[in-house]
This record gives structure tokens, C-alpha cells and sequence, in this order.
């Protein structure tokens, strides 16, 4: 699917990849969908779900991370030897 956006009298071609996803949802789920979602906006629902999804994924991973890191006694003992070259060269005027 591509679209034309028309900005400042330039057009620019946004070309998107699009792939086909089946899904097996509950019973309900899927009546649920039927009754509360307009036609043709399934896709983009999921889409966005998926991507928020994806997105605090990636984030709690890096805090996991960032705490593993913290907690390491190797990490602190080199930040002590970087903690001296923070303010190296620089001079009070």
C-alpha cells in the first residue's frame, strides 16, 4: 500500500510492506470483535496492539537490564575508575 502526502507543494511516496496474519482467537473474542470493530479496521487495531506490545516489551527489557547492570559489582567498581575522568581537564576560570 503506498500514499501520496503532499507537503509543501513537494509530493512524497510512503510506501508501506504489508503482510497477511492469520489469527485464532476465542469464540467470543471474535463476536466481540464483529460487534465492536468497524469493518475493514481489524487490521490496523492489532497492528497498533501488537506495536504498543512490542514497544513495552523492549522497554521493560532495558530496565531489566539497566538494574542487572546497577547491581553489578564489576560495573560499580569500573564506574568508581571512570568517576575521577569526569571533570579531568577541565579548570575553574
Amino acid at each position: 500500500m503506498s500514499k501520496n502526502r503532499n507537503t509543501k507543494g513537494t509530493k512524497h511516496k510512503i510506501c508501506y510492506m504489508k503482510r497477511n496474519l492469520n489469527l485464532s482467537v476465542d469464540i467470543s473474542t471474535y463476536q466481540e470483535v464483529k460487534r465492536t470493530i468497524p469493518e475493514r479496521q481489524v487490521s490496523s487495531l492489532v497492528d497498533n496492539l501488537l506495536k504498543e506490545y512490542f514497544k513495552k516489551q523492549r522497554k521493560e527489557k532495558l530496565v531489566a537490564d539497566y538494574k542487572s547492570t546497577a547491581k553489578s559489582k564489576a560495573m560499580r567498581e569500573e564506574d568508581k575508575v571512570w568517576e575521577g575522568t569526569i571533570e579531568d581537564g577541565i579548570e575553574d576560570e
